[in-house]
């Protein structure tokens, strides 16, 4: 695996199973472009989940010494297999997602449209706590449109999701350019991530910036102007 052109060899070193892991973590590594699955993920109905992931954090509350027969406790693991599975992590099924409808460029209007300050919630996917930010989307039309809604649903279903930021932008860009039948396509995310934040390093005051650019994006100019809109006024 490489990350900015790094390549880590694990077997050159005698790190332990954990140690490796922080390593992995600290260096944000992704695997692929596609948020990795098991071919049996969908085998398990929704209940069937919740269900299982219930007792699984039950017994994680239990092993850190919580008493679940407290009545604030008592319930605590059924809600956060319910929210894994049907809130935070929705975006891993596909029937989740969003039904995108076109429309005519009736108005012939070829310039750029932006849809900037779309807000994302994810969660990072090395240590399984938040990451909060702006999404900012641009595309000039190829002769159809898209509800502007519907870019913040797509956003947010990629989001939801285990993720790296890396990964996450690069999966918009990508859907929006399947959808919307062009290359002319900008993808920007500026977001904070908990896992430096609330934990590790605890720097609260910087931000991850990561930008997808293809078709007329990869002109200076055109993306120049794409950034010029999102630049705070």
């Amino acid at each position: 695996m490489k990350q900015n052109g790094t390549a880590l060899n694990t077997t050159d070193n005698n790190l332990s199973l954990t140690e490796l892991e922080d390593l992995l973590g600290e260096q944000h590594i992704g695997t692929s472009y596609d948020t990795p699955l098991r071919a049996d993920a969908f085998e398990l109905a929704d209940h069937e989940k919740i269900k299982i992931i219930t007792g699984h954090f039950r017994e994680i509350m239990e092993t850190l010494g919580l008493d679940l027969t407290d009545d604030s406790l008592n319930g605590t693991p059924g809600r956060v297999a319910k929210m894994f599975v049907k809130e935070i992590f929705s975006g891993l099924n596909p029937a989740n997602k969003p039904q995108i409808k076109l429309f005519d460029n009736k108005y012939q209007y070829n310039q750029m449209l932006v849809e900037k300050n779309i807000t994302l919630y994810s969660n990072c996917e090395h240590h399984f706590v938040p990451i909060i930010g702006k999404a900012h989307i641009a595309y000039i039309s190829s002769g159809k449109v898209i509800g502007l809604s519907k870019l913040n649903r797509i956003v947010q279903y990629y989001s939801q999701r285990p993720q790296v930021q890396e990964r996450l932008t690069i999966q918009i860009a990508n859907e929006l350019k399947t959808i919307l039948e062009t290359d002319d396509v900008g993808v920007v995310i500026d977001a904070a991530h908990l896992c430096v934040s609330s934990r590790g390093i605890k720097d609260v005051n910087s931000s991850t910036v990561t930008a997808e650019y293809s078709g007329a994006f990869l002109d200076k100019v055109t993306k120049e102007e794409f950034l010029q809109y999102i630049r705070p006024m």
